[in-house]
């Protein structure tokens, strides 16, 4: 999308003052080209060989999910599922630090873009993002779906991000955690974000706000990629970060609608974001050709290492963290499609890392199994997606996006059940942590044979073949399937130790289900899908 000439109108200017803010300077929907060499200028990154901007971002590498709060007002109150996931914050806290914002940015200079979160235009949502970095203000600018130079003209705001990374919060006098804070507020539609740099909060705060609004209006929110194939078909992958999402739904015999966050109304699947955030540890060139061509000028390197003298980026170092990060628009993207929107989706895939290695690898789901590992969302989280995560730990992530779902998780289970009904959509899971053992002890299983499990279930490969019933975890596994070795799809047959695959098999059947105690008042043929330890 080229860039107006002249974007600073006097509308945007009393917009501004109303918001209260007073900078000396504001800078507002710049291109990528001058917000890379305005981040250049500032030391705030530096160009490597791929043309790419490299930024590190401190101490904070993850995302700091006990530092998200949400306002606890009428509009919340009775709405929210409040607990370890979503903290309540009073209101005058929230307005203390919003006063406190404004009063820091006073005669600085600002960077603004005003775009959307959605793709379709008749559910997406107006936003403004302001931030006191260049270099994250083109990552909202790649992130978030860009508008038309008319678009720009006439833009009305609907929510906004305050993102200032200088500004740090007094725990002992703010009430937050630590000097780090992510607030929302859905009834001022703003959200307040500081002290941290990663610049993922900005997208996961908007995710936020998207699935609490869009329920109400029967639109079912997905944290899930999303494809179409050469015949129209749409197929999602649900799964946590680094289950692989982004890499599978990367398919070069496939449209790519998008890989991390969509609706699905009425009219089919949409695109929420308009780039996409992909995790590039140990990225290999030939296993994930569409990622490595995409990281190229304009797209933004998260802490991955550059070589001082070569300036060429170090995909397999670690030592920043495992979670390394490439932003970059569709448009890189050869097979993204324009809009990214799609149609009702034939087939879901859910994605989990069972870091235990004894789930199956691959299985088909009822409706009400589908249902019931939505609501459960187990998988391991994986290093570096969390400050503190070193090694795999096993988890359960309602909705496979727990620290974004706002609401109770049976609000979004009731949504995906009457869409799979609706729309009579064939649901598989797909394991792709490992075997032959737990972590430490089994390898992680290939993409090679993860990518075969795709395209089985997505071309219909797995309609045509047999099947046998696992009691224990209570899904159908398939016998055989293209380009994967038999032995793969029975976990029990790559462990040496059977009776260590037994008892670890039985223990994660046990947390699956006592973990589902916690939900109450779901349908009986729900809880019968599930696991029978």
């Amino acid at each position: 999308m080229t860039d107006p000439k002249s974007t600073i109108t006097t509308k945007f200017v009393s917009q501004i003052d109303a918001f209260g803010i007073k900078p000396s300077k504001i800078h507002r929907n710049l291109s990528p080209e001058n917000l890379v060499e305005m981040a250049v200028q500032k030391n705030e990154g530096i160009l490597t060989t791929t043309g790419s901007l490299a930024v590190k971002t401190g101490k904070y590498t993850g995302r700091s999910p006990d530092d998200r709060y949400i306002v606890d007002d009428d509009e919340t109150h009775d709405t929210i599922d409040w607990g370890k996931v979503n903290h309540p914050i009073p209101l005058d806290r929230f307005d203390k630090i919003f006063n406190k914002m404004k009063k820091f940015v006073e005669g600085k200079e600002l960077f603004v873009f005003d775009g959307f979160v959605g793709a379709d235009t008749e559910n997406r949502l107006a936003i403004r993002v302001i931030n006191d970095h260049s270099w994250q203000s083109l990552f909202a600018r790649q992130l978030f779906v860009r508008p038309s130079a008319a678009e720009l003209e006439n833009h009305e705001p609907e929510f906004t991000v305050l993102c200032i990374n200088d500004f740090e919060a007094i725990p002992e006098v703010d009430g937050t955690g630590s000097n780090v804070f992510i607030l929302i507020n859905l009834t001022k539609k703003l959200v307040l974000i500081g002290s941290t740099s990663y610049a993922g909060e900005m997208k996961k705060s908007m995710f936020s706000v998207m699935n609490y609004l869009l329920p109400k209006r029967g639109i079912f929110p997905m944290h899930c990629s999303a494809n179409i194939g050469k015949s129209g078909d749409t197929a999602l992958f649900f799964g946590l970060s680094g289950t692989g999402k982004t890499s599978l739904s990367a398919d070069p015999n496939r449209m790519l609608i998008g890989d991390d966050e969509h609706g699905w109304s009425d009219n089919g699947v949409f695109n929420f974001e308009g780039g996409c955030y992909a995790k590039c540890i140990n990225l290999n060139q030939e296993a994930e050709p569409q990622i490595w061509n995409a990281i190229r000028s304009g797209a933004v390197l998260e802490n991955v290492v550059i070589d001082k003298q070569t300036l060429k980026p170090n995909f397999d170092d670690g030592s920043l963290t495992e979670n390394t990060r490439a932003a970059y628009p569709l448009e890189y993207i050869p097979t993204a499609v324009f809009p990214s929107v799609g149609g009702h989706p034939k087939v879901i895939v859910f994605l989990t890392a069972d870091a235990l290695g004894v789930l199956p690898p691959l299985s088909k789901l009822t409706k009400e199994g589908a249902m019931y590992h939505f609501m459960s969302g187990y998988t391991s989280k994986l290093a570096g997606t969390e400050r503190g995560i070193k090694e795999p730990k096993a988890t359960f992530s309602e909705c496979f996006g727990a620290p974004f779902m706002p609401r109770p998780a049976e609000v979004y289970a009731k949504l995906l059940g009457e869409k799979i009904s609706n729309h009579k959509t064939v649901v598989y899971l797909i394991n792709t942590g490992w075997s032959g053992g737990p972590y430490g002890v089994g390898k992680r299983i290939s993409i090679k044979y993860s990518r075969a499990m795709v395209t089985a279930a997505l071309t219909g490969a797995l309609d045509i073949v047999k099947y046998r019933h696992d009691p224990l975890f209570n899904v159908d596994v398939p016998t055989e399937c293209p380009g994967v070795p038999s032995e793969v799809l029975d976990p029990k047959t790559t462990w040496q130790d059977k009776d260590a695959y037994e008892l670890s098999a039985k223990k994660l059947a046990q947390m699956f289900a006592d973990n589902f105690n916690k939900f109450k008042n779901v349908a009986p043929e729900i809880i019968n899908a599930g696991t029978k330890p």
